[in-house]
């Protein structure tokens, strides 16, 4: 779930490397008809093939599928900048090595263990993450880049592919996003099955409560200015 960017961070690794090699070797297992799958230390990998690198130090380890994910995850989680996605496909797939391995269940129920899944995220939080991959990679992607926040974001994910679909068409048409209320309501739509294009543009064309608060603050500030300048 994890991807490899060229940005700041990757170019810091990459004068890192040049000027004093890899110094976390990366981790491998072998697999069953030759080679290997690199398990972790992809951005070390790609920095190094930028590099011109023949080679680097690689840590080979047997593992079943599900330590293989786990250790993926555990490793990937420590980085400083992480996506919505990222972290969202990454629960997912821990979680479900997880309830192979018999250490938790399908629906982060009672045996969940927090400390198992995630650092610094409540067992609320990872739920709300894994909800995530039910968006469609349009919305998905809105959420990456800022313009959706996490909690209205969760709202859309119960919402059919079919009514993502119509609800990202006017949101790219419209250049407009919904609010939390307004997330809200258009899951209520989808539970009521009251979810069609007409409503949905009605509701998309509401002004958000924080723009009516801005609007309102302008109002306010520059009144006393203008009444000073008569």
């Amino acid at each position: 779930p994890f991807k490899v960017k060229e940005d700041e961070e990757m170019a810091q690794l990459m004068r890192s490397i040049a000027d004093a090699g890899v110094l976390s070797p990366a981790l491998a297992r072998p697999l069953p008809d030759g080679g290997y799958e690199l398990i972790s230390g992809h951005r070390r990998l790609a920095a190094c093939k930028a590099l011109g690198m023949d080679t680097m130090p690689v840590i080979v380890r047997d593992l079943t599928d599900e330590e293989a994910v786990i250790t993926m995850v555990d490793s990937n989680l420590q980085r400083e900048h992480i996506l919505p996605s990222e972290k969202a496909f990454a629960y997912k797939m821990k979680m479900e090595a997880l309830r192979h391995q018999g250490r938790t269940s399908d629906q982060l129920g009672p045996k969940l263990t927090v400390e198992e899944i995630a650092k610094g995220d409540s067992a609320s939080q990872v739920k709300r993450y894994i909800r995530l991959t039910n968006l469609i990679p349009e919305i998905l992607q809105m959420v990456d880049d800022g313009r959706i926040a996490l909690t209205p974001a969760v709202e859309l994910s119960y919402l059919q592919p079919s009514e993502q679909e119509t609800l990202f068409s006017i949101m790219d048409c419209d250049e407009v996003t919904p609010s939390l209320s307004q997330a809200q309501r258009l899951r209520r739509m989808s539970e009521e099955q009251r979810f069609t294009d007409s409503a949905v543009m009605q509701l998309m064309s509401e002004v958000k409560g924080n723009q009516v608060e801005y609007v309102l603050s302008l109002i306010h500030i520059s009144e006393p200015t203008r009444l000073g300048m008569i």
